[in-house]
């Protein structure tokens, strides 16, 4: 259950982040959501080396999928100002939220796990939700080198 949170948590921040903050460079302009999401299933499709068939499906399928998630919307963040406190009511009322987010979003999972489950084996799926998960890492990781963390000097991939 832990694992199946983690991954919804993982899902919702790469939904969140997703916006179109990344270019390639100054010249071009930035990547659309949808332009980026298909991006990806495309990359994930070469990694699987998915016949053309099969890459068209799963295409189709994932950007589907995420667009259903999009839908859902951003999860809510605590409208807590800093140095105020949140009353008890407030805070069962946030958590409350956030379950039924995540719940919405395990419910878009299985929905698109069977659809999956129609054309790919199931450890073609896994690896597929693997390749997800460390793509969704490395663009949180790019993204946080950009913006730099607070108290920290940005990451210098230059020197790797």
């Amino acid at each position: 259950m832990k694992r199946i949170i983690s991954y919804m948590l993982m899902l919702v921040a790469f939904v969140a982040f997703s916006t179109p903050t990344f270019a390639q460079n100054n010249t071009k302009q930035r990547k659309t959501r949808e332009q980026m999401v298909e991006a990806q299933a495309q990359h994930i499709a070469q990694k699987m080396a998915f016949d053309d068939a099969t890459s068209a499906r799963f295409i189709k399928t994932f950007c589907e999928y995420q667009k259903e998630v999009w839908a859902l919307g951003p999860r809510q963040r605590p409208q807590c100002k800093e140095g105020q406190s949140q009353s008890e009511a407030d805070a069962e009322k946030a958590m409350k939220e956030r379950f039924a987010h995540s719940q919405k979003i395990l419910n878009l999972r299985e929905k698109y796990y069977g659809e999956y489950s129609k054309f790919l084996t199931q450890k073609q799926i896994q690896r597929v939700y693997q390749l997800e998960r460390q793509m969704m890492q490395r663009l949180s990781k790019q993204r946080m080198g950009k913006q730099g963390r607070p108290g920290n000097k940005p990451i210098n991939r230059s020197n790797k």
